[in-house]
């Protein structure tokens, strides 16, 4: 009995070990980074969520003009534009703010209200994706890639 239970548990940990994706470079750390790379897959997130809205909005007004309803597209794409929204946020979190920012003192003004400023700016993008998963609304979209810009000047400004 004990075997087999530890024969389910290690198949169990197999599998979630096999499913499970890596949204962000590792947490080692190990030091390797793309920051370049890391913001034109934001971008590109960004546009497969607006892409998704988009299509989103013509199959509902497709519906409602009495045009039968394509159920399973629509599903599809609002699960495509939750998993980019995620994914856009994962980076956000897990890359930016966990290992590329740093705390800064309050006596070094400058460091500090750039410190400020760009946290400021990631959690305001994942306030923004969390309402690009909710809704269709493409006002969104727009306000993070102004964020988006915006982060990325700072954080790149005397790199």
């Amino acid at each position: 009995m004990k075997k087999m239970i530890l024969a389910l548990t290690l198949g169990l940990l197999a599998v979630g070990s096999a499913t499970r994706t890596a949204l962000t470079h590792c947490q080692i750390p190990c030091g390797i980074y793309d920051d370049p790379a890391r913001f034109t897959e934001m971008r590109e997130h960004l546009t497969t969520v607006e892409k998704s809205m988009t299509v989103i909005n013509q199959l509902a007004a497709e519906a409602a003009n009495g045009e039968t309803p394509n159920v399973n597209q629509m599903v599809r794409w609002v699960n495509n534009k939750e998993e980019h929204a995620d994914k856009f946020s994962e980076i956000v979190t897990h890359y930016f703010m966990t290992q590329r920012i740093k705390p800064a003192a309050a006596e070094d003004q400058a460091a500090y209200g750039k410190y400020v400023k760009e946290v400021t700016l990631l959690h305001q993008m994942l306030v923004l994706s969390m309402k690009a998963k909710q809704t269709t609304d493409l006002a969104h979209v727009q306000a993070l890639r102004t964020l988006l810009k915006d982060f990325e000047t700072s954080y790149l400004a005397g790199k």
